[in-house]
């Protein structure tokens, strides 16, 4: 273990600097990690191992292992120094004690001891503690083994003993709340992920998995880094260039990594940033900055070596399609924007990595001209691509401005003007349709049949989208400005995403439900359509605006009692209420075999019926999914298939 020899790096109770207590934590729990269901409950994972993380961040720690047991409880270690257990001054208690039970207290709120960190947002390991039912910390440093208890973040009395153990570092072992959190089985798919992500972002660094619940033991060290980490997520793509491009440097303190590589049948942009180690799904400053250079790089490059005219310009959106980059920074003092983190606020920042990317992007082009050339003509033909597109969109626009019925021919629209009250559903089939416009709300609730399963957009470009008459047709219903493909391009080249009220104000829908059959083919034709606006019309996605219907599975009927089950458990307590003998079970797999009325009372109706609203929490895991189930290459769709198929629980043949 590495021994710290110089004052400028001791790390004691006297780096300790306190700034509060934790008795909000537990008052309101969700102000703090989000929310109390799953998505807290795995925050209070990701908290600890952070703080070993942060170790790793300034050299003291390389290896990390986390360990789920059976009753759902969490250990966390590492081998880093220890947190300190000497006594501190302005508390007079163990600085240990300071740390987890104070909040904003630690070692990363000055700059002695930590030069880059996560954990610099108000939750921290404290949180967890204020947090868990009970809580053990066992630290080994300076030849002694440090215990104590901690009982919903009450200390018990600290134990210290002398030890043969040389190794130092921390060991955490918590147990979740049951009276805080509506959930506490831990998935093991969650904390994989973002275990796997910490170890692509720190070079070498060990991080061990192991799951005693299913005896599923892991290990991640990828010595690649993000080069590894972005060559990972185009494994089950035709990249344009290997390896991938790789950028490093740092300046004012600010350390700025990025790795790129296009894909080629793929037309998406898929960017991964981060900040300390902390996702910022929101991009930022930092994002900001690497767009603007990669952009100026490419049409640089492009000019000087005559591959586009003089006068042209190759857009931001065109030089990032088909493109997956990861960009980690390391900020000394991040400003972020929001409590979860999502996205960076540094000013400064942004001219810091136009500026290393820039000069990079611009020397790895000069140094591999074959992959440069391949990288300006996918851009050259997207930019050909989308000034077609957008020509046709103008001429479509200037036709419905002249038009008074303006929208599709087939919608049956509402009568509301606030957008906000509107609904939109989209739903499959003439014959559905019908009964949808005729159990409808008819003040609130537009319908738009959908003839058959429309384009696959994952296989095909912006111009063979945009001449696909089903799609053209959600466009125009929605309204043609949520199309990501053709955002208004700023002087600098690069797209100008709308923000969220401008968004709403260009949606004739704030609602927009598919509503398709509970088979085969209604799950297809849904998985299409969330291609598309995964795809094309993301923001309305991470915007929350996009709601998949739930009809019911089954209407059991006995006698003059009749009752719906919307899943097979709900139908097995459906059968336990009415009675097994004399039930009539009768088993929907389309939408037109229900009448309006039932239509509108178990799907419609908005005091009865329940809607799934689409989220975006994982990007890196969508796009996977999307490009696996929808993509050209077959054999990862087959592998999917084996490899999920003991999971169906239903199967329509």
């Amino acid at each position: 273990m590495v021994k710290v020899k110089d004052k400028a790096n001791e790390y004691d109770a006297s780096k300790i600097k306190v700034l509060g207590g934790i008795e909000a934590v537990r008052k309101r729990p969700a102000m703090y990690i989000g929310s109390t269901g799953k998505g807290g409950l795995h925050h209070l994972v990701y908290e600890v191992v952070d703080n070993s993380v942060d170790e790793a961040l300034a050299g003291h720690c390389d290896t990390v292992e986390v360990i789920i047991h059976k009753d759902n409880t969490v250990t966390v270690s590492d081998n880093g120094r220890g947190i300190p257990f000497d006594i501190h001054k302005d508390t007079k208690r163990p600085a240990v004690e300071v740390v987890l039970t104070t909040l904003h207290a630690g070692g990363k709120f000055g700059d002695s001891v930590y030069k880059v960190s996560g954990g610099l947002h108000g939750v921290g390991v404290s949180c967890v503690n204020a947090l868990s039912e009970w809580m053990y910390a066992e630290i080994t440093r300076e030849g002694k083994l440090y215990t104590q208890r901690y009982d919903r973040g009450k200390p018990a009395k600290e134990k210290i003993v002398k030890t043969s153990d040389k190794t130092t570092g921390t060991k955490i072992y918590f147990k979740p709340d049951k009276q805080i959190f509506t959930e506490t089985v831990f998935d093991s798919h969650i904390i994989k992920h973002r275990l796997q992500e910490l170890a692509f972002l720190n070079k070498g660094l060990r991080i061990k998995f192991n799951d005693e619940r299913e005896k599923v033991t892991e290990e991640f060290k990828y010595d690649g880094g993000v080069v590894a980490y972005v060559a990972h997520l185009n494994e089950k793509k035709d990249a344009l260039y290997k390896p991938p491009a790789h950028i490093q440097s740092e300046k004012e303190n600010v350390f700025v990594e990025v790795s790129i590589q296009h894909a080629r049948e793929y037309y998406d942009e898929n960017i991964l940033s981060f900040v300390n180690c902390i996702r910022t799904k929101e991009g930022g400053t930092h994002v900001a900055g690497f767009r603007t250079a990669l952009t100026r790089a490419v049409n640089n490059y492009a000019k000087k070596n005559k591959l586009i005219k003089d006068n042209e310009n190759l857009m931001g959106d065109d030089v990032r399609e088909g493109i997956v980059a990861v960009i980690n920074s390391r900020v000394p003092s991040p400003q972020f924007e929001g409590q979860t983190k999502t996205k960076l606020g540094n000013g400064e920042v942004k001219g810091i990595v136009d500026s290393i990317v820039m000069e990079g992007m611009s020397t790895y082009l000069d140094k591999n001209p074959a992959s440069a050339k391949a990288i300006v003509e996918k851009a050259n033909l997207a930019y050909r691509v989308r000034q077609a597109a957008r020509k046709a969109q103008e001429l479509e626009r200037k036709k419905s401005a002249l038009d008074t019925a303006l929208l599709p021919g087939k919608l049956a629209d509402c009568s509301e003007t606030n957008a906000a009250k509107c609904e939109l559903f989209l739903v499959e089939g003439d014959s559905a349709g019908g009964s949808a416009k005729q159990g409808r709300d008819r003040k609130f609730q537009a319908i738009l049949p959908l003839k058959g399963k429309i384009l696959n957009v994952e296989k095909a470009r912006l111009d063979k989208i945009l001449a696909n008459n089903e799609i053209r047709t959600i466009i125009t219903a929605i309204g043609p400005g949520v199309i990501t493909g053709l955002k208004v391009e700023s002087r600098d080249g690069e797209g100008e995403e709308m923000d969220t009220e401008e968004l709403l104000k260009k949606l004739n829908y704030h609602k927009v439900v598919l509503m398709t059959d509970a088979d085969v083919d209604g799950a297809h034709i849904r998985t299409l359509l969330l291609t598309f606006f995964y795809r094309y019309a993301r923001q309305l996605v991470e915007n929350g605006n996009v709601y998949i219907a739930q009809p019911p599975l089954y209407l059991v009927k006995k006698g003059k009692a009749q009752q719906y089950a919307y899943s097979e458990a709900e139908l097995e307590k459906v059968l336990k209420k009415l009675g097994r003998d004399g039930s009539h079970i009768q088993r929907y797999k389309g939408l037109g075999e229900m009448n309006p009325e039932q239509l509108w009372d178990t799907t419609m109706n908005p005091l009865t019926r329940t809607l799934l609203q689409v989220t975006l929490d994982d990007a890196e895991g969508a796009d996977e999914i999307f490009n696996i189930l929808m993509g050209s290459d077959v054999e990862p769709r087959r592998n999917f298939i084996e490899q999920n198929a003991n999971l169906v629980r239903r199967l329509d043949v």
